[in-house]
């Protein structure tokens, strides 16, 4: 007989956003060296403004400019949509995204968003993909506590009346994987996103998926 799916050990599973369903790190990356350099702070290397995405954008500022000083973080706030919103009209869905959601959705599971994307850029995500329909909740940095604290993962948690034993929280950064530890649920991860798959086992996942495909056949076909 075949094993039960992995799904059936959990009714609840939260994805990240970027990185994980939708193909929009290199725009990230972009948008934060681009609001640097309009507020005139050093550019942040491509892995170094890679490496914040999923934390909030003030978390992320913080790292990428540690120069900045606090008043300034609206500016490049302000500067980071303006570049970011350019380019989210063209960002797509990784290929396979929409069909994993939709059996995981056929088969009963559950599932939520858990990112550190604004409220607005969500939003504004949902509508574009498609995909808002296919969520019981969602949370971003602006309405709780940045990753990888565990408060987003919690109150999705409590919003579903889910328990921990039965939430596994997929994304790709360690952040995502430091807030599942932190909040006391399973935890995979994708390494086609923002962090590297060697940097993403250190924290043990259960799985580190290389694709969307991979990631479904762990889901799904077990």
């Amino acid at each position: 007989m075949r094993e039960r799916s992995v799904t059936a050990r959990w009714e609840l599973v939260v994805f990240d956003w970027d990185g994980t369903l939708m193909d929009s790190t290199a725009a990230i990356t972009r948008a934060i060296q681009a609001a640097c350099r309009d507020v005139g702070v050093p550019e942040p290397a491509p892995e170094q403004a890679t490496y914040v995405i999923g934390l909030g954008l003030v978390d992320a500022l913080r790292l990428v400019a540690p120069s900045l000083h606090p008043q300034q973080y609206e500016q490049v706030a302000q500067a980071y949509r303006r570049h970011y919103f350019t380019y989210a009209r063209e960002l797509v869905l990784f290929d396979g995204v929409r069909p994993l959601l939709e059996e995981l959705r056929a088969r009963g599971t559950r599932l939520a968003v858990a990112t550190g994307k604004s409220r607005t850029g969500l939003e504004l995500a949902l509508e574009q993909s498609g995909l808002r329909s296919l969520f019981d909740a969602t949370r971003t940095a602006d309405q709780t506590a940045s990753k990888p604290h565990p408060r987003m993962l919690l109150e999705v948690m409590d919003e579903l009346v889910m328990a921990a034993d039965s939430t596994l929280m997929i994304g790709d950064t360690t952040h995502d994987l430091q807030m599942a530890r932190n909040a006391g649920t399973a935890a995979v991860a994708v390494s086609y996103g923002a962090h590297g798959a060697d940097e993403l086992r250190r924290l043990q996942p259960l799985c580190v998926a290389p694709s969307v495909a991979e990631l479904r056949g762990f889901l799904l076909d077990r």
